[in-house]
């Protein structure tokens, strides 16, 4: 008996479970710090487009640029503009569609352009290789690198950048399927980090894990729109949406978990980051809160002395509520603070800084109501 007590006093005399992690604060919005630029907004740059989705440039200003709907365009330094091409398969609906865009490194020798885009039966990364006068592709028949991504009219992610690693890396959305983002035999709701064929880089955290799905960097995600690298140090960034909470700018860890679960069915209730079920999940850089969404999309590092206290930090474009944050990040490389910038009522889609070290926003309007900004430092 005295032995029973004893082990029931130890036993009450544990401490108990810690609790979960919780996330931090969202990061406030605040006015221009000290030395910031001032901006001109040419709003004619390109102008008569139905959803313009993203862009990409060559070194010398030449700009490729997709529309929803399609064609795939590119616009010469001289302001001339070129339909390259419109896949035959392209299936445009709700907010899917021709998406995102990405020039090769070595473009100057292979001409090849890459595109995330809806096809009738999935959403899948294809590589054209484009003609020598910038006119039109060597076959409209694309090579196909990531086929199969379940398609939705929203939840597609889509966005596709060559990081400084010479990789591709391609956002996907989890398609409404709820089970995706956290199956990693699916591609679905997860940040992939391709070759430039196609295949699975070597370094990859699941290579050789998931034959066919190795080129999973990261899982867990709901609807990733946008992806940067920092100058300084390579670190990729996302950006999120959340369900009617919460949109996230996301730090990538090398097979790392954004805790979106949202099982069983599709249960837009539970949390877009889900510590409680998974505490070692990747701590969003910054986070919208809880009193609602603002959808994030497109975001680009500003990089430059022409941006002056703004040099190096991120910029993302949101679409509800229409305007960009400027977000600056601390020595952990977690956005401290934000300031609100373009704030003209009109939704934003993509961000891009050009090699003449000006911003590009892409508006998110149809009807050929779109256009395409330029946004120049002074």
């Amino acid at each position: 008996m005295l032995v029973s007590a004893g082990g029931l006093l130890v036993a009450a005399c544990q401490p108990p479970p810690p609790p979960p992690p919780t996330l931090p604060p969202p990061p406030p919005d605040q006015g221009a710090p000290p030395n910031s630029p001032t901006l001109t907004t040419d709003t004619s740059f390109v102008t008569g487009l139905t959803n313009p989705w993203d862009m990409a440039f060559l070194d010398g200003g030449t700009m490729f640029f997709t529309q929803r709907p399609g064609p795939v365009s590119v616009r010469l330094t001289n302001g001339t503009i070129n339909p390259i091409v419109t896949p035959g398969d392209v299936a445009p609906a709700g907010e899917a569609g021709m998406m995102g865009l990405a020039v090769d490194p070595n473009f100057a020798a292979n001409r090849f352009l890459y595109a995330c885009y809806t096809a009738t039966n999935d959403n899948r990364v294809v590589r054209w290789e484009v003609n020598a006068t910038l006119n039109g592709v060597v076959s409209p028949t694309p090579t196909v690198l990531v086929s199969g991504l379940a398609k939705a009219n929203f939840h597609d992610g889509c966005r596709v950048r060559f990081g400084p690693d010479g990789k591709l890396w391609v956002t996907t959305g989890d398609g409404g399927v709820g089970t995706a983002p956290q199956d990693l035999n699916s591609l679905n709701g997860k940040v992939l980090r391709l070759n430039p064929d196609g295949s699975a880089p070597t370094d990859n955290p699941f290579f050789g894990a998931t034959p066919g799905n190795d080129r999973i960097y990261t899982f867990g995600h709901r609807n990733p729109q946008g992806i940067a690298f920092r100058p300084s140090n390579g670190q990729a960034y996302n950006s999120e949406h959340g369900p009617d909470k919460n949109d996230e700018v996301n730090r990538l860890v090398a097979g790392g978990n954004g805790g979106w679960d949202p099982v069983p069915g599709y249960n837009q209730g539970v949390p877009m980051t889900d510590l409680a079920k998974f505490p070692n999940a990747m701590i969003p850089a910054w986070r919208s809160g809880d009193s609602g969404t603002v959808a994030p999309s497109g975001a680009t590092f500003l990089s430059g002395t022409q941006w002056k206290a703004w040099d190096g930090a991120l910029l993302v474009v949101f679409l509800k509520d229409s305007k960009a944050r400027v977000m600056f990040l601390d020595g952990s490389g977690n956005v401290s603070f934000a300031t609100r910038i373009l704030e003209n009522g009109v939704r934003l889609r993509s961000a891009v800084q050009g090699p003449d070290g000006s911003l590009y926003i892409a508006t998110d309007v149809g009807g050929g109501g779109g256009a395409i900004w330029k946004v120049t430092p002074n």
